[in-house]
This record gives C-alpha cells, structure tokens and sequence, in this order.
C-alpha cells in the first residue's frame, strides 16, 4: 500500500523536487523505473490487439483512380464479427470472402481514391469472442497526376454534336401508336365484324304447325327414355306440357297456365257452341290423361308400363282428334246466301 501511494505521489514530487533542486541518483532511478512500467504495460495492451487482430496494405501512395489492396487477418476462426469496412475519402472496388487459413481468418478489400489529399483508413473494431479489438489506422496519399501543358496540342473548338437517335427516344410513340391500334382493331371487331358474323350465323327456325310441333316432340321425349329410368314424374310433365302447349297454339287458349278442371271446363264450351271439331271421347281421354299426370306428380302415383303406354298412345290420339272448327264452310254459306 505504502509502495502505490508513492507512485501515485511521484509526479508531483518529481515537479517539485525539479522546482526546488536536481533530482538525486535514487530519485532518477525511481522516475525511470515508473516510466518503463508505464511503457511495458501500454506495449503488452498494443501487442495484445495487434495478436489478435492485423490490417495491412501495399502501398501507402497511389495516384488518382489507382487501385492498391487492404488486407485483415484476424487470429481467430469461431465468434468472429467482421463489420462493413467504415471508410473516409477513399471507395471500395471489390472485396472477397473471409478466407480461412491456419486458424485465422483472411478478408481482402481492393481500394481507390478519386479526390487527391492524405486519408486515414480509420481503426475498424473487430469482435472475437463477443470481445472488441481495433486494428490500426493507416495514411494513403492519393496524389494527382501532373499534366504538362505545354506539351498538349491545342485544337478548335468544335461545335455541339447531336447524339444519335435510338430506340428509347421514340419507344414512348411506338407503346401509344400500338395501345391507339389496338382500339381501332377492337372496336372494328366488336362493332363491325362480330356483328356480320352473329347475323350471318343466327340460325333461321321455321315455325312448325301445331300439329307437326306436337308430333315432333313427342317423338323427341320418346327418345329420352325417361319413364324407362324411373324419371316418371318428369315424363308425365313433359307429355301432358306437349298436350297443353298443342290446345293453346291451336285453339289459342291459355291451356299451359290453366288448371286440369279449367282447360276441360274451357273445351266442354267450345264443344257445346261448336267452335271445335272433336268427340266426346277425345274429352274423356285428355281428362283422364291429365288426371292422370296430376296423380303422379303430386301424389307420387306409379303407373305400370302399360298404362304409361297407353297415356302415350292417348297424347297422340288427343293431338290428332281436337281441332278448331274451320271457318272456310261458313264463308262458303255466306257466299250461297
């Protein structure tokens, strides 16, 4: 304790004892003996930092654009962090991969400088182990390249000449010149071509008699096979709507929308003020086939194939056998009278 205090008081001592009087043999030899541990303990910190972590270069003077080469080897190969290199004045060209290399690690960095002056490559801290170290910093002169004027050929001045033109200077004209022909080619579609070809593809119906229609659907529904795959209630819908569909073309009466009681009620008139040329038991078949159809559809009735066939063969006979009565035969008793 009584040896630290006196280091810690030396200074002051030695300030004094310079100010009062020359420094005896044993004081030099105190004062000197500090200083060397000073030394040695700022030496052993430096060659501490300098183990673990080295940064080198090629050359210390390059010129403008020049490239040189900047090397940092640390001593260790696991728990390494190697930061982006921090730079002032000077740029990075290139750089390669951490190296691996006798138990240390080898990162390279090809640098320049385009501004003349002396610049620092400042310390770069460095962490091994979650512990920090700093490499040196190093001076790189960049020096400018001399020019001897007098040597250079003068020439005129030269009038300002015009670039090139290339693509990019009219891509912009072409991209409108397409989007504008593009909508001229739609609209032409569209409005004009599309609409010939709709007309010219529109199929053309001729529209049947009532009679040949009936007819005609009948045989279509024969060939559906419904009733035959058990789709009974569909048959009986579309039959009876064949039926109904034939009255109304043909007598000009909503049968579709009328009910059974309604459409017979309608035709038991038109039989009885002679408006139609039909039997009585052409009557009692449409009630019974329509009846008939009601049963199936709303009360879930199955008929057998036989009587399904016999409906079939009713339809036809009721198609073939209702008909208006024609108004040729009163104008021709018109005419006599």
């Amino acid at each position: 304790m009584k040896t630290n205090s006196r280091h810690k008081m030396l200074p002051k001592a030695i300030k004094k004892a310079q100010a009062k009087r020359p420094l005896s043999f044993g004081e030099r030899i105190e004062v000197r003996g500090f200083y060397f541990v000073l030394f040695v303990f700022f030496s052993f910190a430096t060659f501490a930092q300098n183990a673990m972590v080295k940064v080198e270069i090629d050359t210390t003077n390059i010129r403008i654009g020049e490239q040189f080469n900047l090397k940092i080897s640390i001593n260790e190969t696991e728990n390494v962090i190697l930061p982006k290199l921090q730079l002032k004045g000077l740029e990075v060209i290139d750089s390669t991969k951490i190296d691996t290399l006798k138990n240390s690690l080898i990162r390279r960095y090809i640098l320049t400088g385009f501004d003349s002056g002396a610049f620092y490559i400042p310390q770069q801290q460095i962490f091994v182990k979650n512990q920090a170290y700093l490499t040196d910093s190093l001076l790189v002169n960049v020096a400018t390249v001399a020019v001897d004027t007098t040597k250079i050929k003068k020439f005129p001045i030269k009038s300002i000449k015009s670039e090139p033109y290339t693509f990019d200077d009219f891509k912009i004209y072409i991209y409108i010149s397409l989007a504008v022909l593009a909508i001229i080619a739609f609209w032409i579609y569209w409005f004009v071509i599309r609409k010939r070809k709709e007309e010219e593809e529109a199929p053309t119906y001729r529209t049947l008699p009532p009679y040949e229609e009936a007819i005609y659907r009948l045989n279509e529904l024969d060939e559906k096979l419904l009733w035959q795959n058990n789709k009974v209630k569909e048959y009986y819908s579309e039959l009876t709507e064949i039926v109904r569909g034939y009255i109304e073309r043909e007598l000009k009466v909503p049968a579709l929308e009328n009910t059974t009681d309604e459409v017979l009620s309608m035709l038991k008139d038109f039989k009885n003020a002679e408006t139609i040329q039909t039997s009585k038991e052409t009557i009692d078949k449409l009630k019974d086939l329509l009846r008939e159809a009601d049963l199936v559809k709303f009360a879930k009735s199955k008929p057998l194939a036989p009587e399904i066939e016999d409906d079939r063969k009713d339809a036809e006979y009721i198609i073939g056998n209702l008909k208006p009565k024609p108004t040729i035969e009163k104008e021709e008793e018109d005419g006599l009278e």
